[in-house]
Parts: structure tokens; C-alpha cells; sequence
């Protein structure tokens, strides 16, 4: 679920805003040895623009930025931060990572991965995260196979719902998106700390927050539920939801951009199982066999 509308921040907060992003500029520019003047001339702007900036008064585009930035000698992402100042062995992490190959950014990933994180809880195999977009079959499936292993069946959508009181199209209305994801990410750790197991279906674009995803990959085994575009089409509309059907042709176009984009994100589950054209009991079969998690109720009995 995304929100295309911009909000401008609040003026006290985009003021703050930009004082600290002047005071950024003033102390990377002087870290550099590089006088006011030496800036602006090669970041092409004048020298009063650039004093301005520096006190928290000027507001400049994003060209004039990238223009500073490049002067200064960093990404211009890493100049307009907001927030604080990393530590210095993150900036110097990030530099080296930089220079891996994709292959060995994964290999650097499961290193570190296996050397800091948090001791697994002994049944992660029973914490069944299911990832993919809209109209996957996350919720059918999830739960078929709740009530296969006999536990929780959780949508993390509706938790956040009533966690905060709100619907999520209210929470973007009335907050956006980083609130959103905040209460997003508080609704998961919730649940974590409530249900040793669970079988959770998460929205379509959990993957897109990079802290979340990476608590996903860490707590729970996670299962990318796809399927082919019309597939997701078909399904959204058999909801009930029939907006794609004012626009199929742009509707369509938006759906598989969207796919191709997340698809990298997606690709990190443990396990992808495609349920175009099956039944969602072919499809709970053949993601039993994949996850290979013990039954409960078949312990139960045979206790």
C-alpha cells in the first residue's frame, strides 16, 4: 500500500531541518580545509548563497545539492542525512562494502549475520513469515497452513489496525508513510515477543523498509508467495477491489513495474513458492514440503 501524496513537513521541522544540513556542509567543508569561497566556487554557487545555507537559511534544490555534494567529495545521499551523524566505523563499513562484488556483498552479509545476530529461538522454523504482493495468496495459504501446524494464524496489517485504533488508509492520510512503518515495524516486534509460533501474512510492501525486512529475514523462515501479474490482478479484483478495472491497461503496467522493482527484495525469502494455477491445497502440499516443519497435530496424537 503506498500514498502518492507529498506533505510538506512542518515549518519548525523543516527549519530544523536545515540548520542541521547547513552545520553538515560547515564541518564537512571544513574537515576539507576548504574555505567558504573554494566551496562555492567549485560547487558553482555564490559565496552569500552558500554562507546562508550554512546558518540554516537557504532551501536549495536538489541539483544545487548535488552540486555541493560533488564539490565536497560524497554522495549527495550522504549530505542531506537526516538524522545523526553516523559513527565513523559505519561510514568506513559502508565505504568498504562498497567495493564488493554483489556475491560478496552476500557472503559479507552472512558473516556478519552469523557472527552478531541474536541467538534463533529454538522453533524459528515455526515463526512462518509470508512475503509477496497483493494477491499472492498470502492469506489463504497462511491459513491453510496455520491450521495445518496448529498455531497462530496473524495478518500484520490487521494487528497494526488494532494496535493503533485506525485503519491503514487512515494511518497514511492522517500521518504517512514513516509513521506507518513505524507502527509497522512496533506491530512485528509486538508479535514476536508475544508468539513464540505463528504463521503471519505481511503486506505486500513490508520488504520496502530495509530495518523491518532485515528483522524478518532474522526471526522468522520467510516464504515469497507469487504469482504472475494477471494472477494478481485476477485476485485483487475477486476481493472485491475493483479500481484496477477504471485503468487495466496503466493498472497492469503499475503492477509489473512494481513486481520488477520488489523482486530483488522478495528474492531473499528462504523458500518461493508460485501458486499461478494451483489449488491453495496443492499449494499448502507443496509448501509442506519445501519448509519440512513438523505437525502438531500429528505430535499431538501421537503423544
Amino acid at each position: 500500500m503506498t500514498n502518492d501524496r507529498v506533505k510538506p513537513l512542518p515549518a519548525r521541522d523543516s527549519d530544523a531541518y536545515l540548520r542541521r544540513l547547513g552545520e553538515r556542509v560547515r564541518v564537512l567543508r571544513s574537515q576539507r580545509g576548504m574555505t567558504r569561497k573554494a566551496l562555492a566556487q567549485h560547487a558553482r554557487v555564490s559565496e552569500r548563497y552558500l554562507a546562508q545555507m550554512e546558518i540554516g537559511k537557504g532551501n536549495c534544490s536538489i541539483v544545487l545539492l548535488r552540486r555541493i555534494a560533488r564539490a565536497i567529495g560524497l554522495p549527495v545521499t550522504q549530505l542531506v542525512h537526516d538524522g545523526p551523524e553516523p559513527p565513523l566505523d559505519l561510514v568506513l563499513l559502508s565505504q568498504f562494502l562498497e567495493r564488493l562484488s554483489p556475491a560478496e556483498l552476500a557472503d559479507a552479509r552472512a558473516l556478519l549475520s552469523e557472527r552478531f545476530r541474536e541467538p534463533e529461538p529454538a522453533d524459528r522454523n515455526r515463526r512462518i513469515a509470508l512475503i509477496g504482493l497483493r494477491g499472492g495468496g498470502k492469506s489463504t495459504l497462511g491459513k491453510l497452513l496455520a491450521e495445518r501446524l496448529g498455531i497462530p494464524f496473524i495478518e500484520l496489517d490487521r494487528e497494526i489496525e488494532r494496535r493503533s485504533g485506525a485503519s491503514l488508509s487512515e494511518l497514511f492520510d492522517m500521518f504517512g508513510q514513516e509513521t506507518f512503518r513505524r507502527a509497522e515495524r512496533e506491530a512485528f516486534d509486538a508479535i514476536l515477543r508475544e508468539h513464540p509460533q505463528f504463521v503471519m501474512a505481511t503486506s505486500g510492501s513490508i520488504v520496502t523498509d530495509p530495518g523491518t525486512l532485515e528483522r524478518l529475514l532474522a526471526s522468522c523462515m520467510t516464504v515469497w508467495v507469487r504469482a504472475e501479474p494477471e494472477e494478481h490482478m485476477r485476485r485483487v479484483m475477486a476481493q472485491g477491489d475493483m479500481r484496477p478495472m477504471a485503468n487495466s491497461a496503466r493498472s497492469m503496467q503499475d503492477l509489473v513495474s512494481i513486481l520488477k522493482s520488489r523482486e530483488p527484495l522478495y528474492a531473499k525469502a528462504e523458500v518461493v513458492l508460485t501458486t499461478t494455477g494451483k489449488s491453495p491445497e496443492q499449494n499448502l502440499g507443496e509448501l509442506l514440503r519445501q519448509i519440512a516443519v513438523p505437525d502438531n497435530r500429528m505430535r499431538a496424537r501421537s503423544a
